[in-house]
């Protein structure tokens, strides 16, 4: 009978994902059946026996099914589907943009945060480097006079890459208008909420659910705020996001050219690969998304550091997925041939990169002359590390002094908010509050509150918290690489905070894996809209309780905003809205 090997028998759309791996129940719009039978209906796939010959296991279709399972190309779709896969995600993005941009420049005045890293942005742009502030420079700024910085460097422990960020929104529309201090903010969380579209529609291949996810998180409070104050931690998340989608890109990518080199050593050989390029299977040459994925993660890094945590997780990530890869594609030696020809390329093709990202990064400081710590290594000569060149030891030092003020920040804050109540909403910080008095331009009572109150929204981020739950069970239980995809992206943002219990943190750090959580959100409303095979009626009644739990969502966004936006509200109205006493 000759040498034989196994395939599933499982449905492409309706019961594998990839690697023959179990995928969450077909949801409607799965596009690999969408393009056979309209945007909204699904079909039946066909079944592949569970025993084949080699010379079918090792044909360039039969290893891409076994490999990809029925991911296609979007070139394959008919273009009346294909303007459905850019309609939806852009959809998404014009409702962020239009909540993140419309009235962007209220309150016109520094909040919270604020008051540093838009003042180093201006600094930025002035010098390249940070630079100190008179008292009360805020009074300045928000009179639309920021020029008064001091000639003295600025001691900060944070990296460059988002004050850059802040800095571009501002050269752009100017220093002197909270619209130019916040615009990358709102275009950065817009383009982040495009981005989870397009990763909800690459990992589902369903129209629904990447445009519930899209929504999902445009419509999202805590992330809404983070968009419309220039903080760090939403430029984080983006670099963080995109790096994510980098690598889904490159899991398809390396996939393919190893069932096309494996292919093509099988037809050289007579139907099936030589016995030695099975031992350990091909090289995959340059993997440039990955490559990408490590620039984005040097960003991320030279954003905040907490970014090296999704350094460590994605890289980790990665080289599971290819090991697996060689595994399903009949390399017996997958484990050392995965780790010699996947992982050692995995490492060179993001750590490296990202280093070398993040030390640019720092381009303005090394030009600088009157950086903080610039000249400290001429002053401080070493016998150890005296080879180094002295701007390099320099800034390491800085490295070490900030990282010394992170290990040792443990100051109280009363909106300080252990890690343990993020994902239950149990203390959102406050970035603005105010006591309007009546007569006011929107207050026509005797007590009115304007304030922006950093909290989720809770029907988003409670059903969020149960679905992780789901998702723990379908990744142990059926292997789907998507869920621990996702489960990988919360672990590398939020898992980290608990070594350090007794360092002073905040809710508003949690927009890191914000994205995870709605992905997570998105694949569990995917098993509630059912599998292809199931009957109409339960079709329907799917996609009705989908199409309701995203309604309400989006309602209860609606009852929540002005306390999101620093809308002028009566008290009591406001009152209303803080459902827990920890909010106030």
């Amino acid at each position: 009978m000759g040498l034989v090997t196994q395939t599933s028998t499982r449905r492409p759309g309706a019961g594998e994902s990839g690697a023959g791996q179990p995928a969450p129940a077909a949801s409607p719009g799965t596009l690999s059946e969408v393009a056979e039978q309209g945007p909204f209906r699904l079909g039946r796939g066909r079944s592949r026996p569970w025993v084949v010959r080699p010379e079918e296991a090792f044909s360039i279709d039969g290893l891409r099914a076994r490999l990809l399972g029925s991911v296609r190309s979007w070139r394959e779709y008919p273009p009346s589907l294909r303007i459905w896969f850019i309609l939806v995600p852009v959809f998404t993005a014009v409702v962020a943009g239009i909540l993140r941009f419309f009235r962007l420049d209220a309150p016109h005045k520094l909040v919270f945060d604020e008051t540093y890293y838009v003042k180093d942005a201006y600094s930025y742009l002035i010098s390249g480097y940070e630079r100190s502030w008179p008292d009360k420079a805020n009074d300045s700024f928000n009179a639309g006079n920021p020029d008064v910085l001091l000639n003295s460097p600025e001691y900060v422990v944070h990296p460059p890459v988002g004050k850059w960020m802040i800095a571009a929104g501002m050269a752009l529309f100017g220093s002197d208008n909270p619209f130019g201090w916040r615009f990358a903010a709102a275009l950065t969380g817009t383009l982040s909420v495009l981005l989870v579209s397009l990763i909800a529609l690459k990992l589902f291949r369903s129209l629904p659910l990447a445009g519930a996810a899209g929504l999902l998180l445009a419509v999202d409070g805590h992330h809404l705020v983070m968009s419309r104050t220039s903080l760090l931690d939403i430029f984080l998340m983006f670099w963080v996001l995109a790096a994510f989608g980098a690598l889904l890109m490159d899991r398809d990518d390396g996939r393919r050219r190893l069932a096309a080199r494996l292919a093509a050593a099988a037809a050289r050989n007579g139907g099936r690969p030589p016995v030695a390029e099975l031992l350990s299977g091909p090289w995959l040459g340059v993997r440039w998304w990955r490559i990408t994925a490590g620039v984005c993660l040097g960003l991320a890094v030279g954003t905040k550091w907490s970014g090296l945590f999704f350094l460590a997780g994605f890289g980790l990530l990665t080289v599971f997925w290819d090991l697996n890869a060689r595994r399903v594609a009949g390399i017996r030696g997958w484990v050392s041939g995965g780790i010699i020809k996947d992982g050692l390329p995995a490492f060179f093709s993001t750590v490296p990169v990202a280093a070398a990202v993040y030390s640019l990064t720092w381009t303005g400081w090394f030009r600088s002359d009157n950086g903080y710590f610039r000249h400290w290594a001429e002053n401080n000569p070493s016998a150890t590390w005296g080879w180094l060149p002295d701007a390099v030891r320099s800034l390491a030092h800085y490295h070490q002094e900030a990282y010394t003020f992170h290990q040792g920040l443990s100051s109280e804050h009363p909106y300080e908010a252990s890690a343990w109540s993020w994902l239950v909403l149990g203390r959102p910080t406050s970035f603005f509050y105010e006591s309007p008095q009546q007569g006011t331009p929107g207050c026509d009572v005797a007590k009115c509150t304007s304030a922006i109150l950093s909290v989720g929204n809770p029907l988003i981020w409670w059903a969020a918290a149960i679905s992780l739950v789901v998702l723990l069970f379908w990744w142990a239980g059926r292997r789907d690489w998507r869920a621990g995809a996702i489960l990988a992206g919360v672990a590398a943002g939020y898992l980290p905070w608990f070594m350090y219990p007794d360092r002073t943190m905040f809710y508003f750090y949690a927009v890191s894996f914000e994205p995870f959580l709605v992905l997570s959100l998105a694949y569990c409303l995917g098993l509630v809209l059912g599998r292809s095979s199931d009957p109409p009626w339960r079709r329907r009644s799917g996609l009705y309780l989908v199409a309701l739990f995203v309604a309400a969502a989006v309602l209860l966004s609606a009852f929540f905003y002005p306390v999101w936006a620093a809308e002028v509200i009566p008290y009591d109205a406001w009152k209303v809205r803080m459902w827990m006493p920890s909010w106030i």
